[in-house]
Parts: structure tokens; C-alpha cells; sequence
């Protein structure tokens, strides 16, 4: 029954189809009514946007549909228009698609216009252009006349629709740039449209594809076409869009440079915006799209324009400020700009572009060495070319006595030595070197000595407490029958020390004559001191030399800076330590006040009868939260060597560590670096006892280190790892303070409890040894004391020496481990380095070893 019944239904529809017959003879008879009703009632712009694509059948049971196409629709009413108005059908099509952009690009909701369209402006865009390509194919469609109405608009179309335009091959940006009539409102609008663009880089994840897509093919039409090689020619047909990219390219980065110095100031979101218009930068997002001349020119018309930049600063200001600009304290957005050019070029065409610029143009000299800051530190070629440039600024300079090289070779050895021994000589070091023997450039004539004293002399004015100490404490080679010039300079120099209220006489004992930071206060060096000459009795259980001799020709520094911080008033212990010790030795040689010595026991007694608990609490909260950030950072750094697309991050990083390990240490803890280059690091090897904060910051560093080696050789065998290791090695031999320290605890761990470590740990620690003699240039000469129990020769040790005798075979248990030991360190050294020669092999293991 449900058989039949269908059956019939299908007659009785079929029956209907038949007895409705088309009133139109023709497919041609019902085209053109569909143009007639058309012409009245549909706006033609509408019609371009609701078009689609041609009609499927539809039917079923031999029921035929005539197929219709809406392009051929569209193109003929296009023409009957255009016949109606007078006007080519191209031409119209063009008006009509800029109308309907128009009207799609105002239709948002947002109260002010965004470089971004919504989803549902996105829909109807897209339907545009697939009829606009399609009539571009049938040639109804003129690119001209479209890019000329564009310009045309009310409001410049958003940035998307633009892009939309250039990805569909609708037209190209650049001959959209080409026809606009006024180049600076083109300028503006792009610069306000992309510095949008950029702060809508945080929001949805598909807006935020799109707004990488919509940069980098912006970023590579501003240079196929502003940074295009002359010897490749240029089109001729583009007049206007070499100098719209241009200058489109200049002004975001003016946005960017005018925030460096402000950092603080901007706002977070602003801030995020600029640092994602860095992807410009990007070397990978150009590939092959951009020809590598391009590039290159790009990139060092930047550098040029960043190291040029508003050059306001005089030389005066660069001299006292300079310490200001190293690569930790310069604006992040500074330095990842100039990590991602110096990706362009190596290490050597870097400094020949800051050469050539420092020689051609008035600089900004905070850019220009903060430039000098983040090469040493991220470009390990980067310390022996700018040795090399030093000299050559040098040569030139004593050549014509010229006094511009001469200031710009002092500023790049500052501030180089700013970033520390592990990465460049300090100051006190170049000085010397440069000027401390009589082959040096001042040294061939009586004219070229009066230069050099005549430049240091003008620099007097304006220097900083440090530097003028190096320049006396190692002044320059001068014949006996000229020293009446140097003792002038000295004059000036310690004229200007006291303006500065810091007089030669309250020098340290052990002060860092090149610190990168201002001069301490006698107070704070003569703390300083005395931890220093605590620590040379404690190994040697002697007075320190510089004691006495400070107690007998610089009594005024002795009597009221040294003793009195010698002598601040403490609880003292049960069992006398070092420091009672110590005070009870120079009571002894009459080296104290009778006086002074019994207000210091009245002022231990009062405060043991005090004993305020809650003022040690506070002191301790405050040295935890810098080791805190030290902890984070060296987190941070473990994060780049897991992440091995981040490598090119690990100097930095370290750079980074460096500065919070300052912190941790004391604000001036790497101030004894000049002195220590000359004076020996006495170690108790028999006893070696650490202080608490000290031994906390040496295990910490130790521990990282082996966590690092862990997880480094997870993923590539030694020789494939990269400097990082060694980096980080060299920047904590960097803090001189650290060392006794570092080796105190390197004897209690290898020398005391040697046969107790287990196999991760003696790998670890053979590979920092191996790692301690590689940075043995950075480590002064070891006095160690062994005791009765093991006599060694009476001469200093070097690092590898040092190390030699700690590995001593007492027991079956200490011969297992010297074994185990020294497998391990031969197995890294040669996995490491098994590109080094025997030679150089040899001289990163003890004597014994090799």
C-alpha cells in the first residue's frame, strides 16, 4: 500500500512539473529578464558582493534545471550600465568594488577604526574579491582605476582589507602605494595602522596568525622595494615607493628608539607592541623573498640610523654615564634589536660597520656603547676585534694626534671592561698595556708624550673616581728627564679626587682600581678591606703586609677607617673565630689603641646583653631576596640550553646571572678585580672553612653548573654543545671576590669528601676543573696550605697545579676516587675539545696528566 501510494505522489509532482511550462522561449529570453529586473531593483555593488558560483542540478527523476552562472550575469549588467553611463565596464566594476570596501570597512562596531576586521567583515570581503578575481580574469576589471578610487575614500581602508587586497592578487602593495597622490597622509596612515597592528599582537590566537602574516609580507614589500640593489635596477614604473618605505620603516623605528631611556615610563601594552614590530628583524621571515644584498643593506642602514640617532650627548656626558649603558642596565628593546641585526652579519663586519660610522657620522654615544656592551657579550669574536680596533684607533691618534680617536678608543676599552674579565680585559689591564712600557705609542717621542698627558688631562674634568686611580696607580711609562709631566697629571688628578671627596690617602687596601661602579665610600672599602685581610689570616694566620704597612705610612686610613670597622661592636662568639684572632694578633703588635680596644669589648658586651632576635631576622630577609632572582635567572638560563632554538640567548642570559650574582655578593663585590690581578689567593687546603652566604652562592653555582652539563648532554655530546659552559665558567671566575671561596669549597668537596661522591657528581666537578683551567688567564696564583701532612714546594700555584694537588692518593679509597676522577676529566676533555691540539689539551689538565 505505502508502494502505490508513493507512486502516485511521484505522478501527481511530475504531472505539476509538466503542466508548468517556462514562459521564456530561451536561456537568452530569461537572462535578459533576470538583467531587466536587475537594473530595477539591485544596487550594482550589491550584486558584486552577493554574487556566487554557478547553480547545481538539483532535481531528481529526469527533472532537468537549466544551469545558470552569475558570471556572465554580473559582467553583462556590468556593461549595460556602463553602455547606460557612458563609462568603460572595467572602470565601473573598480568604482563599485572601492564602494563596497568602503561600506565594509565602516560597518564595524569598534569605536575607532582597527587595523583588524571582524569575522563578519572578513566573510563578505572575501566574497568581494572572489568576484573581482573573477572578473579581473573575463578583463572586467581595471587595477588603475581601483587603486586611484582607493585613495579616494573618506577613510583609508583597514590595514587587512588592504593585505586581502595584495594576497588575492587583487593588486600588489606596492602599486597601490605607486598610485596614491599624497605621499605624506600615505606615510601616516601606514605608520598609525601598523603601530596598531602591533598592539593587537595579544589578542585572539586568529587574529594573532593574522597579524603575523599581515608584518612580515609588509616587512618584505618595504624591502623588495625601498632597499632594492642598484646593480639589480630598479622598476621603473615605481617612482613613489622606494621613499614611502623608506620612510615608513624610519618613523617605526623612531617609535621604538624614542621608548629606549623611557622603558620605565611606557605603558606595559605599548611596550609589547614595539617589541612585536621587532619581528621585523627577523632574519627567517624573509627567506627567499628578499635578495641577501637587500637584506644586508637593511640591516646596517639600521644599525647606522640606531647609532646616529638624535646624537645630543656630548663626549662629557658619555664619560661620566657610561656605566649606565652596560648590557644588563640598557633597554631590553635596545639590545634584542641589536641581537636580531648583529644575526645579519658576524662578528667582524659588526664592528667594521661601528667603525665606519664612528668615523663618518656624529653618534649617539649611549647607543653606540651600549652596541659595544652587547657585542662582548653576545659575540665571543667580538673581545679579540676590538682589541684589534683599539689598537688601530690608537695608531691612528698617536699618528695625527688626533684627540677623537683617542677619546673613542677609551670609551670602547671602558666600557668593554664594564661587562667583565670573562669577556673583556678590565680597564686597569688595557691601561697598563696600551701606555705602561716605553714601546708604547706615546713613547717615540716627547710630542706624543705631552698628547697623551695633554688628553688625559682635558678628560680630568669630567672623569669618575676609578679611572683616575688606575691612571696613578699605574701611570704611563714617562723617561725620568719628562717626569715633571707626570707628576703635573698627578696633581690635576688627585685635585679632582678631592672635589669628588674621595682622597688618595682614603684609598682601600685592596681597592678595585677599574670598578664599574661610582667610587666607594670610605666606609664601605675599609668593610671590604677588612674581609679582605680576614681572610688572607685565616689561610696564612699572619698579619696581612698591607695591614702593617697601612698601620705605619697610611695611619690616617688606618685609624679612622680600617680599625673602626674592624672593630664594630658584635656578640661574640663562644669558641674566638678568625676575626677575634685576628683582632687579638694586632693587639698584640701594638697595631690597636688601648683605648679603642676596650670601648670595642664594653660595646660586644652591651650587645650581648641586648640581643635584638629581630634585627638578624630583618638582615637575613634582606639577602634572600637577591638570591632569590640569582635563583631564577640560573633557572632561566637551564631553560635556554633545554631549548636549543634559544642558544643564541645563553650569552645574554649569562650576562644576566653575572649582574644578579653582583647583587648577591654586595653592590660592589667585584671591586677588588684590579687588585687581585696582582695579589695571590691564599688557600687553607688542610682546613678550608667558608662563610655561610659565601658557601650558599658557591653551591648554588656548582649545582647549576652540573644541572646544565645534565641536561646539555641530554641532547648532544660535549663537542656539539656550544660555549655556554665555558661562558659560564668565565663569568663567575669574572667576580675575583668569589674565587677563594670557589676554591675553599672545590677542596672540601674533591680533597675532603672525594671517595664519597657519587658518579654524577664527579663527573660534574671534573668537567668545572676542566672548564677552571680553561679560564686560568682570569684565575691569580694560589698559596696553598697544606699542613704537616703534606709539604709542597715553596712556590705558587697555578689553577692546573692547584688542582693536581688535591687529587692525592692516601687510601684504597682515595686512589678509587682520584681514578674515577681523572677518567672523567680526560673523557669530557677529549669529547670537548677533539678539535685542540696536544699542546692545548695539555694545558687544561694537571702536569700529572698530561
Amino acid at each position: 500500500m505505502a508502494g502505490a501510494g508513493g507512486s502516485a505522489l511521484r505522478e501527481l509532482l511530475a504531472g505539476r512539473a509538466r503542466k508548468r511550462k517556462s514562459s521564456f522561449g530561451s536561456t537568452a529570453e530569461l537572462r535578459a529578464a533576470a538583467l531587466r529586473l536587475l537594473d530595477r531593483h539591485q544596487k550594482l555593488s550589491e550584486l558584486l558582493l552577493e554574487a556566487e558560483g554557478p547553480v547545481k542540478p538539483a532535481g531528481e527523476g529526469g527533472i532537468e534545471h537549466q544551469e545558470l552562472s552569475s558570471e556572465p550575469l554580473i559582467i553583462s549588467v556590468l556593461q549595460e550600465q556602463a553602455s547606460r553611463l557612458g563609462v568603460p565596464a572595467a572602470v565601473l566594476a573598480a568604482k563599485n568594488a572601492v564602494t563596497k570596501i568602503e561600506q565594509i570597512c565602516q560597518s564595524s562596531t569598534s569605536p575607532s577604526q582597527t587595523p583588524l576586521l571582524n569575522l563578519d567583515q572578513r566573510e563578505r570581503l572575501s566574497c568581494l574579491l572572489r568576484t573581482a578575481k573573477d572578473l579581473l580574469e573575463n578583463n572586467v576589471f581595471s587595477r588603475s582605476h581601483f587603486c586611484q578610487e582607493i585613495w579616494k575614500m573618506k577613510d583609508l581602508p583597514v590595514l587587512e582589507a588592504v593585505w586581502h587586497l595584495h594576497r588575492d592578487g587583487i593588486t600588489g602593495l606596492a602599486e597601490l602605494l605607486e598610485s596614491s597622490v599624497d605621499g605624506c597622509a600615505v606615510e601616516e596612515w601606514l605608520c598609525s595602522s601598523l603601530c596598531a597592528l602591533c598592539e593587537q599582537a595579544e589578542g585572539p590566537p586568529q587574529d594573532t596568525e593574522n597579524v603575523g602574516h599581515i608584518l612580515s609580507d609588509f616587512a618584505i614589500m618595504f624591502l623588495q622595494n625601498g632597499f632594492q640593489p642598484s646593480e639589480l635596477g630598479r622598476k621603473l614604473e615605481l617612482k613613489k615607493v622606494p621613499h614611502i618605505c623608506h620612510a615608513v620603516l624610519q618613523r617605526m623605528l623612531t617609535w621604538v628608539l624614542d621608548a629606549v631611556g623611557k622603558e620605565k615610563e611606557e605603558d606595559v601594552s605599548t611596550l609589547q607592541a614595539m617589541r612585536f614590530w621587532l619581528n621585523v628583524f627577523d632574519v627567517s621571515i624573509y627567506k627567499s623573498a628578499v635578495h641577501p644584498d637587500s637584506l644586508q643593506q637593511f640591516f646596517r642602514h639600521t644599525l647606522t640610523e640606531i647609532l646616529t640617532y638624535n646624537p645630543l650627548l656630548k663626549v662629557s656626558d658619555a664619560i661620566h654615564k657610561q656605566r649606565e649603558w652596560s648590557f644588563t642596565r640598557t633597554c631590553s628593546l635596545l639590545t634584542t634589536l641589536y641581537r636580531k641585526l648583529f644575526v645579519a652579519f658576524s662578528a667582524k663586519e659588526s664592528i667594521c660597520q661601528l667603525q665606519r660610522v664612528l668615523e663618518t657620522h656624529e653618534v649617539n654615544w649611549q647607543h653606540v656603547l651600549s652596541c659595544v656592551s652587547t657585542l662582548v657579550v653576545c659575540q665571543a669574536e667580538a673581545e679579540q676585534l676590538f682589541k684589534d680596533l683599539l689598537s688601530h684607533l690608537l695608531i691612528k691618534a698617536f699618528e695625527n694626534y688626533d684627540m677623537e680617536n683617542m677619546i673613542t678608543a677609551f670609551l670602547i676599552a671602558r666600557q668593554a671592561a664594564l661587562e667583565g674579565p670573562a669577556v673583556f680585559m678590565p680597564y686597569s689591564e688595557w691601561f697598563k698595556a696600551s701606555f705602561g712600557n716605553a714601546s708604547s705609542h706615546h713613547g717615540s717621542s716627547k710630542k706624543a708624550l705631552v698628547f697623551l698627558f695633554e688628553f688625559l688631562s682635558e678628560l680630568v674634568p669630567f672623569e669618575v673616581a676609578p679611572y683616575l686611580k688606575v691612571h696613578i696607580m699605574y701611570p704611563p711609562f714617562v723617561p725620568t728627564k719628562h717626569r715633571s709631566v707626570l707628576l703635573e697629571y698627578i696633581t690635576l688628578a688627585k685635585t679632582r679626587l678631592a672635589d669628588l671627596k674621595v682622597a688618595i690617602e682614603d684609598m682601600g687596601l685592596y681597592e678595585d682600581l677599574s670598578s664599574t661602579h661610582e667610587s666607594m665610600q670610605p666606609q664601605g672599602q675599609a668593610l671590604r678591606d677588612v674581609e679582605k685581610a680576614l681572610q688572607i689570616f685565616e689561610n696564612t694566620r699572619k698579619i696581612p703586609t698591607s695591614v702593617i704597612e697601612a698601620s705605619i705610612f697610611r695611619r690616617p686610613y688606618y685609624t679612622s677607617w680600617f680599625l673602626p670597622a674592624l672593630l664594630r661592636p658584635r656578640v661574640l662568639p663562644k669558641t674566638p673565630d678568625a676575626r677575634m684572632a685576628f683582632i687579638d694578633s694586632l693587639k698584640r703588635a701594638d697595631k690597636i689603641p688601648s683605648n679603642l680596644y676596650s670601648t670595642y669589648i664594653q660595646a660586644c658586651r652591651a650587645r650581648k646583653e641586648k640581643m635584638l632576635q629581630d634585627e638578624s631576622k630583618v638582615e637575613s630577609s634582606h639577602s634572600k631576596e637577591p638570591a632569590e632572582h640569582l635563583k631564577a635567572e640560573l633557572a632561566a638560563l637551564r631553560g635556554l640550553i633545554v631549548d636549543q632554538a634559544k642558544h643564541e640567548d645563553v650569552p645574554a642570559q649569562i650576562a644576566v646571572v653575572s649582574d644578579r650574582l653582583s647583587s648577591v655578593l654586595g653592590h660592589n663585590s667585584d671591586e677588588n678585580e684590579a687588585a687581585t690581578l696582582n695579589s695571590r689567593i691564599q688557600v687553607n687546603v688542610s682546613d678550608p672553612s667558608l662563610e655561610p652566604c659565601h658557601q650558599s652562592v658557591v653551591d648554588l653555582l656548582l649545582t647549576s653548573f652540573c644541572q646544565n652539563l645534565i641536561v646539555a648532554s641530554y641532547f648532544n655530546p660535549p663537542d656539539r654543545q656550544g660555549p655556554c659552559l665555558s661562558l659560564f665558567v668565565k663569568m663567575i671566575c669574572g667576580h675575583r671576590s668569589l674565587i677563594p671561596a670557589l676554591l675553599g669549597r672545590l677542596c672540601q668537596l674533591i680533597y675532603h669528601q672525594g671517595p664519597s661522591l657519587n658518579d654524577a657528581h664527579i663527573l660534574g666537578l671534573a668537567a668545572f676543573m676542566i672548564h677552571l683551567c680553561e679560564s686560568r688567564s682570569l684565575i691569580p696564583e694560589i698559596e696553598a696550605d697544606f699542613g704537616i701532612s703534606q709539604p709542597v714546594a715553596d712556590k705558587v700555584l697555578s689553577i692546573s697545579e692547584f688542582w693536581s694537588c688535591l687529587l692525592v692518593c692516601r687510601t684504597e679509597e682515595s686512589l678509587s676516587f682520584c681514578t674515577r676522577f681523572c677518567t672523567a676529566a680526560v673523557s669530557y676533555l677529549l669529547c670537548k675539545f677533539s678539535s685542540f691540539s696536544c699542546d692545548d689539551l695539555c694545558a687544561l689538565v694537571p702536569p700529572s696528566l698530561s
